[in-house]
C-alpha cells in the first residue's frame, strides 16, 4: 500500500474522491479514504489531536441531538 499523499506544502492530506458514498458502517470503516486518514494520523503521531477533534465533533452532535 502506498503512503498518504501530502500537498506540496506538506500541511494537508490529498485524498482521492470516491464516486459513491459508503452506505453501511462496515463499508465506511473499510473505505480507502478513511484508511489513508488513519495511516496519516498514526505515522505522524497525531493520535491525541485526532481524538480531541473526533471527541469535539461527537459532543457537538450529541448536544444537537439532545435539543431536538
Amino acid at each position: 500500500m502506498e503512503k498518504v499523499k501530502l500537498s506540496k506544502d506538506e500541511k494537508h492530506i490529498e485524498f482521492q474522491r470516491l464516486d459513491t458514498v459508503p452506505t453501511t458502517p462496515k463499508r465506511f470503516r473499510s473505505c480507502d479514504e478513511l484508511e489513508e486518514l488513519y495511516r496519516f494520523v498514526y505515522e505522524n503521531d497525531l493520535r491525541r489531536h485526532a481524538f480531541s477533534i473526533v471527541n469535539a465533533v461527537h459532543l457537538e452532535r450529541k448536544a444537537k441531538k439532545g435539543k431536538k
